[in-house]
C-alpha cells in the first residue's frame, strides 16, 4: 500500500529569516522611516507582532511582510490576518497568528473532497494531519494534484510519501 501524509506547517528560521529581512526593508523605506515600526516572531506562542503609527503604514508592513514570505518560500497564507488591530494610545498593534497544523473542520472538507473525486483512496484524519493510502500511486498523486487545484485557506505540505 502506497501512503502519503498531509501536514500545514511552517519551517520558523525561513519564517524568522523572512520578517528579519523585512524589518531591514521598513526601515530602509522612505514613507517608514519615522513611523518607529517593530515587527517581532514570538516562536513560543507562533504570533507575529507588528507595531506601528496608523492604519496606511500598517498596511504597508504587511504587504512587506507578505512579500517578504513569498520571496522565502513562505506560503502567505501561512499568517492569518484576520484578526482585527487593537488601538494602543497612539499606536496600532496587530497580532498575527502562524497557522500550524490542520484542525478538524479543514481536515473534514478535505476528507469529503477526498472521497468525493477519488472513491478508490482511503483518507483518515489523525491528530493534525490526514494520511491518504491507496494501492496506486498514481491515485496518490491524483489526490495530491486535486487538493493543489482546490481553493483551501491554509498551505499543505505532502510529506511521508511511501510506496
Amino acid at each position: 500500500m502506497a501512503s502519503f501524509d498531509i501536514v500545514s506547517k511552517v519551517d520558523l528560521q525561513t519564517l524568522d529569516n523572512a520578517i528579519n529581512v523585512a524589518i531591514k526593508e521598513i526601515a530602509n523605506r522612505y514613507d517608514l522611516r519615522n513611523s518607529k515600526t517593530k515587527v517581532e516572531l514570538n516562536k513560543k506562542a507562533l504570533t507575529v507582532q507588528i507595531d506601528t503609527d496608523n492604519d496606511m503604514s500598517l498596511k504597508s508592513v504587511e504587504d512587506i511582510l507578505l512579500s517578504r514570505l513569498v520571496k522565502q518560500g513562505v506560503d502567505g497564507r501561512s499568517l492569518d490576518f484576520s484578526a482585527e488591530p487593537q488601538q494602543s494610545g497612539n499606536r496600532l498593534k496587530h497580532e498575527l497568528k502562524v497557522r500550524q497544523g490542520l484542525d478538524k473542520d479543514q481536515q473534514r472538507k478535505m476528507l469529503k473532497l477526498i472521497k468525493d473525486h477519488h472513491p478508490k483512496v482511503t483518507a483518515q484524519a489523525m491528530d493534525d494531519q490526514v494520511r491518504v493510502t491507496s494501492k496506486k500511486i498514481d491515485e496518490l498523486q491524483a489526490v495530491i494534484a486535486l487538493l493543489r487545484r482546490a481553493e483551501l485557506e491554509v498551505s499543505l505540505q505532502f510529506v511521508n510519501m511511501k510506496s
